[in-house]
């Protein structure tokens, strides 16, 4: 009998199938990166080994959830697929971090895992995926339906896809690294307040950061490439020569320096100004290259400047807020009242500008942070202009604000009213007494969203609802030539006129309730509610300074009424009786002198201190009962003499 001899350089259907495999991963990812790659991996993966599914994930170890960055069950590709490895096969092969193979009967080891069950998995394969310094940043796994022995040939092909998308991966995560580094470089640089110049080793600029773009740019020409001794004095030039060559000798130790006094540099505009300066070399691909950092001293020296005109915008905004904290309620329910809260609540939630129209007292700024508070921009900043209180010669650096040096007494840049407000709302105050030279400015804010700020060419965007307010005619305004007739109609596309109190008597009894209330807590007083007579008599007078007026009568008659009952007559003399004969002069003899009042102030501090257990600040204070600023009420217990019952006068000297 004759036997075959076998080929040892035959293949095997085996061998076969294994080179196919190869070949389909070679092929198929030799020309893919990121997505595609882990895409075209996937693929190839479960077609070389026949399996339900394959996937690549990354690891997420804090939250120990695993992310696919591409995964196939049978012919459809799972997107955005993100799952925990509690009670799933993969959680063994992390923690243990090693390959875990479940050749068959896998839904009765993880019966929990709903994902296993819905594909009626059977088997199931995967390894983690390490970087180079061996921590695990991801996994790569096969699922199949049917039982997968132990084939050595298929484990050995599914490691080679392991490795090639542990490669991959780590890659991917190394190249996003030095984006993420080169990203903060560029914002370091960007940021920088100090100029940044790399010059090569003739000298000549290869690099400018912003900063020293706008100290030495000239609007005529690129800065790169010219030598950047064209932009000092002569004798800067020197010295700049002398310390290259300094830095440039083999002897030295460090590659760094301090230019000693500085140097005198020339802007792009020919302005001279002095510079501090440090220069240092590094080498790169053979040549030497120089770093140089400088800073302005003029803006140095100007920088107190610029924090005190920082901290007195901050204390505006501080203000601001503490004026609308807590936000105050408009009281009344007049049928005049609900007709403009009615249009107020239809109006707020747009952009568009209001003008609010009414007489001096009757409430126009809470209108507007209604108009506010009501809006989208609610959460932005509100800011409040006064035009009547801003001299002219003013009123345009407060809006727009100014640069330095744009006018005399202009020793550091403001910033305006318009760019605080950028994203929420500038309430523009007696719109009527802005100067007419100014009203184009404005006008053009309003049209464009852009202004300069005086004595700046840079124009700046912003996008601030304009809410104004008059008590005056602005219709006869136009006609009398004191106000431009294209800023009154942009300004009044939605004119809300608040009605005066005497329009709103049903109001009046509500708002002189909860005025005293609200003094009665401030100044730490118990008075009986109002009586029929005076409420007739609040209700009969005509308030001509509207609810302003009427809020100051009933402080006034709060602070001077001693009895436990509310003096209107006293804090209200001028209205009158409902009589036609005249009211004689009111009776003084009972007015409070001033030692009377201070002995009565001293009692009333000591009730609310003694009611907060001698707590000033906080919550539940003494400052709080009394409505007062803590700093205010602690001066006024140390002109009083007011101490804590168990501390001593200090012993004399």
């Amino acid at each position: 009998m004759v036997t075959k001899s076998h080929d040892p350089n035959e293949l095997t259907s085996g061998d076969q199938r294994e080179l196919t495999a190869l070949r389909r991963l070679v092929e198929g990812t030799a020309t893919e990166t990121g997505e595609s790659f882990f895409t075209a991996l996937v693929e190839n993966l479960k077609q070389a080994m026949g399996t339900l599914g394959a996937w690549v994930s990354v690891y997420d170890e804090p939250r120990r959830v695993l992310h696919a960055l591409s995964m196939k069950m049978r012919d459809n590709w799972i997107e955005d697929f993100t799952y925990s490895l509690e009670g799933t096969p993969c959680e063994t092969a992390m923690d243990e971090r090693r390959q875990v193979h479940i050749p068959e009967r896998l839904l009765e080891l993880y019966r929990a895992d709903a994902a296993l069950l819905r594909y009626g998995a059977v088997s199931y394969l995967g390894v983690p995926l390490f970087d180079s310094a061996g921590a695990i940043i991801g996994q790569l796994a096969v699922l199949d339906d049917r039982p997968m022995p132990a084939d050595p040939r298929h484990i050995a092909i599914f490691q080679i896809f392991a490795h090639r998308a542990a490669a991959e991966l780590s890659r991917l995560r190394a190249e996003r690294a030095v984006r993420e580094r080169e990203a903060q470089l560029t914002r370091l640089l960007e940021s920088a307040m100090d100029a940044i110049v790399v010059l090569d080793a003739e000298l000549a600029v290869t690099l400018m950061n912003p900063a020293a773009e706008r100290a030495f740019g000239d609007p005529g020409r690129t800065p790169i490439g010219r030598d950047f001794r064209d932009f000092l004095t002569l004798d800067a030039r020197k010295r700049l020569l002398d310390c290259t060559r300094e830095l440039s000798a083999p002897d030295r130790a460090s590659r760094s320096l301090w230019i000693a006094g500085g140097l005198l540099a020339c802007s792009g505009d020919g302005r001279s100004f002095r510079v501090e300066a440090t220069l240092s070399q590094y080498q790169l691909d053979g040549r030497a290259w120089f770093t140089l950092i400088l800073r302005d001293v003029e803006e140095r020296l100007g920088a107190e400047a610029q924090i005190r005109s920082l901290l007195s915008e901050t204390e505006y905004l501080r203000s601001e807020l503490q004026s609308m904290q807590p936000f105050e309620p408009i009281v009344g329910s007049s049928r005049a009242l609900m007709r403009t809260l009615h249009e107020l609540e239809g109006v707020a939630a747009t952009d568009t500008t209001v003008l609010l129209l009414g007489e001096t007292g009757t409430g126009k700024e809470l209108f507007a942070r209604a108009l506010h508070q009501g809006s989208k921009r609610q959460h932005k900043p509100s800011i409040k202009v006064n035009c009547g209180a801003i001299p002219a010669n003013l009123i345009e650096s407060e809006l727009f604000g100014h640069e330095r040096g744009a006018f005399t007494g202009a020793t550091n840049r403001r910033v305006g009213r318009f760019a605080l407000a950028d994203g929420g709302t500038l309430f523009l105050d007696e719109i009527g007494e802005l100067p007419l030279e100014l009203q184009p400015k404005l006008l053009r804010v309003l049209q464009e969203g852009e202004f300069e700020p005086v004595g700046s060419s840079r124009t700046t965007k912003v996008d601030v609802r304009v809410i104004a307010a008059t008590h005056r005619d602005l219709a006869a305004r136009v006609r009398e030539g004191a106000f431009r007739e294209d800023l009154y109609y942009r300004l009044n596309v939605f004119p809300l006129r608040i009605p005066p109190l005497r329009e709103r008597e049903d109001d009046v009894l509500e708002l002189a309730r909860v005025f005293l209330d609200r003094f009665c807590r401030r100044f730490g007083r118990t008075l009986a509610p109002l009586s029929t007579a005076s409420l007739e008599r609040l209700r009969s007078y005509p308030w001509p300074g509207n609810v302003r007026e009427l809020e100051n009568v009933i402080e006034r008659g709060v602070i001077i009424s001693t009895r436990g009952v509310f003096d209107l007559a006293r804090a209200l003399p001028e209205a009158g009786t409902l009589e036609p004969r005249p009211t004689p002069p009111p009776d003084t003899s009972h007015i409070l002198s001033e030692s009377e009042f201070q002995a009565l102030e001293k009692s009333n501090l000591v009730r609310a201190l003694e009611a907060s257990g001698w707590k000033v600040a906080g919550r539940g204070g003494a400052a709080e009962r009394l409505q007062m600023n803590p700093s205010t009420l602690s001066s006024r217990m140390r002109v009083l003499g007011l101490r804590r019952p168990h501390e001593r006068a200090p012993r004399p000297a």
